[in-house]
């Protein structure tokens, strides 16, 4: 029979939602608290796999010192005084990618994950689901930022293009378009002889501005000021060539000025989307949440294969410049909360209510 002192121990635990927590072995929460357990002398991290202990027994710390200054010692399973396993991966894919970043030519498989003691595809395994990208996605991305970056200050294209790591001009102009949007001539001019069309409207958010490439819609801005907003964009393409647009274009930032009032109507346009391969599959990911619906940053993150990247998804929700196309305003914190919004909360929160009533 128990004491009272041991039922009010055990009803203590039992109230205390970080019980939950130590029942599900939810590694999301290791670091986050730890939990002793009286009758083996030991404290373990909420993840452990030890045989589960009597709440009446349970107490929680802080810290893993708070822990230790109460008289426990740390599980020999778990072992809660080292980092834990998300750390220790978070660490070596902090080294892989130091790795990349530093190599002349980007590194084998084979030679990324050797400094880890795992297999390849073991450590594949865990960089994707880490980082968000693979191994050689994050290379390629890396590699395409210093094009970018090297285009601005090499004395030439070619330059530029083998100083980045590619192997043969070839394989770098393949992709030009997708990686800068425009030719590596034109980019290295700032945009110059590229022509952007754009036009700006009114809707019940504010002002709206429509830009589009030869490719496809490559901006839509939303804002108070429609002088800020022209702004913006000529600070994206400095030397462009911005054209205001005709009757015919006006037409297009109707339609969308009309999917902003009424998004049951949809919004089928060609879009100039460019970004990280992150980037482009969280943008593709939040063109499927359905008009009426939200996700949450976790679930995004779920949802393309990269679970431990919830912060990055909100990173690239945040660098989307195309809105209501690439719907960012519908994923919301895991608790329901609105959180930020690249054109204010506020019209995060009407394009929501407007969507809920569609």
């Amino acid at each position: 029979m128990k004491t009272p002192e041991k039922q009010a121990a055990r009803a203590a635990t039992l109230a205390d939602p970080r019980w939950a927590t130590v029942q599900a072995r939810d590694a999301h929460a290791d670091g986050s608290f730890f939990y002793s357990v009286r009758s083996t002398g030991v404290y373990c991290r909420p993840s452990c796999a030890a045989r589960a202990a009597r709440p009446e027994n349970v107490a929680f710390h802080a810290t893993a010192a708070e822990a230790e200054r109460a008289g426990f010692r740390p599980c020999r399973r778990c072992r809660p005084d080292q980092p834990s396993l998300a750390q220790q991966q978070a660490a070596m894919v902090t080294a892989a990618c130091r790795l990349i970043e530093q190599a002349e030519t980007v590194p084998t498989l084979e030679q990324l994950a050797q400094p880890s003691g795992l297999s390849p595809f073991h450590f594949h395994r865990v960089f994707k689901a880490v980082a968000g990208v693979t191994p050689k996605q994050y290379a390629t991305a890396h590699r395409n930022r210093r094009v970018r970056s090297g285009l601005e200050r090499s004395h030439t294209v070619t330059e530029a293009i083998f100083d980045a790591g590619y192997n043969a001009s070839s394989r770098f102009y393949e992709t030009a378009n997708e990686v800068l949007g425009m030719t590596p001539s034109r980019y290295r001019a700032g945009g110059a002889d590229s022509e952007i069309r754009f036009a700006i409207g009114a809707c019940s958010l504010g002002a709206i501005l429509v830009a589009q490439s030869a490719r496809g819609v490559c901006a839509i801005l939303l804002g108070d000021d429609p002088d800020a907003l022209a702004r913006e964009l000529q600070d994206r393409f400095p030397r462009a060539r911005l054209i205001g647009g005709d009757r015919d274009y006006e037409h297009l930032v109707a339609q969308v000025v009309g999917f902003v009032e009424a998004p049951a109507l949809g919004l089928d346009l060609p879009l100039d989307v460019r970004g990280t391969a992150f980037q482009q599959r969280v943008w593709q990911a939040l063109r499927e949440i359905p008009v009426g619906s939200t996700a949450s940053y976790s679930e995004i993150a779920r949802r393309i294969g990269a679970p431990k990247a919830a912060r990055a998804v909100a990173q690239a929700c945040a660098g989307n410049l195309l809105a209501v196309a690439i719907p960012c305003h519908r994923v919301v914190r895991n608790d329901g909360d609105l959180s930020g919004y690249r054109w204010g909360v506020p019209r995060k929160r009407a394009l929501l209510e407007r969507e809920a009533q569609a």
